[in-house]
């Protein structure tokens, strides 16, 4: 059945309302407060993020048939069809310290310091033992298939990409700018003709409550670079 959602004209912009996670509901829907579970707000984030189904299956340990039941009811809750559509979908899940206005507020674009470097690795048990052991480096913290590491205020992230599947990855190394508002920044370089592979998402959550947001974008000759935004609780 389809969602009969804001209707264009009649208050703010479907835009502004999908931004805040706000859709209308069907009827009979669980008893979450939000337009989304937990779990579909972290299968969405994986589709934003490029990871196909059968890779957000092993992320997750469940099968793709889960996968794609829940990528169903998502979209039927926010009245979008097609996964294209959701990978551009700027949706914030009202727990996210980035459904505040205070969080939202740009004054102009400025690209901070590169936040993180992410390196492609084929062993990540091995990988991180050498970074740690005989390069020296501080280990952060590892989650899952991903290892952080501290680099002079730098931080180095190594990625087994070996579960991940990223079809317009053109480049081993990506670059990671930090900025403070990421969904402002995204929308002022798209002005400037930036190309977006899929709207900013939530990638991490620390246990103090610290967000890790992102999104990707293509240099001119393809390669993949990143927006990156630490979102304070």
């Amino acid at each position: 059945m389809k969602n009969e959602g804001p209707q264009q004209g009649e208050g703010n912009s479907p835009r502004d309302s999908i931004r805040c996670g706000v859709a209308e509901r069907r009827r009979g829907r669980p008893r979450h407060a939000d337009v989304l579970t937990p779990t579909e707000w972290a299968i969405v984030d994986a589709v934003r993020h490029g990871i196909s189904d059968r890779g957000i299956a092993k992320l997750r340990g469940i099968s793709r048939e889960a996968v794609k039941f829940h990528l169903v009811n998502a979209k039927g809750k926010i009245g979008l069809r097609t996964r294209a559509e959701l990978r551009q979908w700027p949706g914030v899940p009202l727990s996210s310290p980035l459904a505040a206005k205070e969080h939202r507020q740009m004054q102009a674009l400025a690209l901070g310091p590169i936040g993180q470097i992410a390196r492609a690795v084929k062993d990540l048990a091995g990988a991180e033992r050498f970074y740690r052991d005989v390069l020296g480096l501080r280990h952060l913290f590892t989650a899952g298939k991903l290892a952080f590491f501290d680099c002079g205020g730098v931080r180095l992230m190594l990625e087994d990409r070996s579960i991940v599947e990223i079809p317009d990855l053109h480049n081993d190394s990506v670059l990671y700018f930090r900025v403070q508002d990421i969904h402002a920044a995204q929308e002022e370089l798209e002005l400037r003709g930036v190309t977006f592979t899929g709207a900013p998402h939530l990638i991490h959550k620390h246990a103090d409550g610290l967000e890790e947001w992102l999104t990707f974008f293509h240099e001119p000759g393809g390669g993949l670079l990143s927006l990156i935004s630490q979102v304070k609780p």
